[in-house]
């Protein structure tokens, strides 16, 4: 008789036929489909918990609870990039602006943004932009006010939203994240309409020491800029969030010793926190992350914020940035900036102690970091500029003369606010 192979069967529906080492073919039941789908369900289920929990515990503090908008910012690869491929909120980039074809439309509705903060030399700026610059259609400065009318050439709506115009629509000295929010509504209730403009904002940076020094003086002096509103995400920051340095109406007469020691002061890293997002950092409340995630955060954002912008300038580097700005909106000033080193900050800092000098430093330390940046990319900015100009010796030498002018503004600001004073000494205190 011929061998045959043993074969052992339990006959269902859905069978699977397994060989066995000993050369027996056994067919075996399958477990059921429901059976199989709960067992997959649960180690899914489980593997997602671990992953939760997991995720939970290595990701510090709360930035893991940043939106998809406010999570891209510690992508650092990506600053720099035109704002078009970033989906900023402040229009185009200087990146964008220095296309062959590029121009800045004052007949259209193209508005310049100027985001002034103190102690920056913005005064003296604001000023330039509303006397100096060559245009069509002049600004007109009537004595009986302190703003002026920068109007398109063929309408009545203003190409430039700043102190000086506009007055301080959006909060007394607004920051990026304050204006970002609130200039598109701000010019439409000036204007009547709803319009679709390109926005092109613009800034001053100062070396931190001496601008933290001026800012001392300035409220040594009396200033408080009590009228800030510090708002983000549709609120202004409490006074838990950010304490009062001093009781009273101002902090006349403070010791130096005492300006650096109040932690709520927000002269600290001032040029940082004007520049950055605040809404990815919680806004003021420094509960909302560590302060190590909050500080890298913001000057992450400052940079690629500062980065974007359609320009900006270095007060200690007055004629680099009056070509670097000519030369970006092909537009003409008709004097050349002044660059005044005296200023107030300069005689105090002979007078620091060491000890001094280290914590203003120290409490600094992101704006030291932040002008560094923008220092090397102003160079860099100026260096691709003048490799494009082929008349650059000539123009450079010759800045603020211009052989024909369109027409400038004829109010004359020395003669209406420096009668007690002399122009000297307005032109410091404005710097500082």
């Amino acid at each position: 008789m011929k061998n045959l192979k043993s074969v052992s069967v339990q006959v269902i529906d859905s069978d699977i036929a397994l060989l066995l080492p000993n050369g027996v073919y056994e067919i075996k039941q399958m477990e059921p489909k429901s059976s199989r789908l709960r067992r997959i369900v649960f180690f899914c289920v489980a593997l997602a918990l671990f992953g939760i929990v997991g995720f939970g515990y290595f990701c510090p503090d709360k930035v893991c609870a940043l939106s998809n908008k406010e999570a891209s910012i510690s992508l650092e690869d990506s600053l720099g990039k035109p704002l078009s491929q970033s989906n900023s909120k402040i229009g185009l980039s200087y990146d964008e602006m220095l296309n062959d074809d590029f121009s800045f439309d004052m007949d259209s509705h193209d508005v310049m943004v100027f985001l002034h903060m103190q102690k920056t030399g913005g005064t003296s700026f604001g000023k330039h932009l509303v006397h100096d610059l060559d245009l069509k259609r002049p600004c007109t400065c009537p004595l009986s006010r302190k703003r002026c009318y920068c109007f398109r050439p063929h309408s009545n709506q203003s190409w430039l939203f700043s102190r000086y115009t506009t007055g301080w629509k959006c909060g007394l000295h607004a920051d990026w994240t304050e204006l970002t929010s609130c200039v598109d509504e701000k010019l439409d209730e000036l204007e009547g309409s709803v319009v679709k403009r390109r926005y092109f904002y613009i800034t001053l940076l100062r070396e931190p020491v001496a601008r933290y020094l001026s800012e001392f003086r300035h409220v040594q002096r009396g200033a408080t800029w009590k009228g800030s509103r510090h708002h983000c995400r549709g609120r202004p920051a409490t006074e838990d969030e950010v304490p009062p340095c001093y009781v009273g109406q101002d902090w006349e007469g403070v010791a130096l010793d005492e300006f650096i020691d109040c932690d709520s002061n927000l002269a600290i890293n001032r040029q940082t926190r004007m520049l950055a997002d605040l809404e990815l950092v919680g806004c003021y409340d420094k509960r909302y992350m560590s302060k190590a995630d909050r500080e890298r955060t913001m000057l992450i954002s400052a940079k690629k914020n500062l980065e974007s912008m359609a320009f900006f300038g270095l007060t200690e580097y007055q004629k680099m940035s009056q070509y670097i700005f000519e030369e970006t909106f092909n537009l003409r000033f008709a004097v050349p900036f002044e660059q005044n080193n005296a200023t107030v900050s300069s005689s105090t800092m002979p007078t620091l102690t060491a000890t001094q000098a280290a914590k203003i430093a120290a409490l600094n330390n992101l704006d030291i970091e932040l002008y560094k940046f923008a220092k090397e990319l102003l160079f860099k900015r100026f260096d691709k500029l003048r490799a494009r100009d082929g008349d650059f010796d000539k123009r450079y030498r010759h800045l603020g003369e211009l052989t024909v002018k369109s027409g400038v503004t004829e109010f004359d600001w020395d003669r209406s606010f420096m009668s007690v004073q002399s122009s000297h000494r307005w032109s410091k205190f404005c710097l500082n």
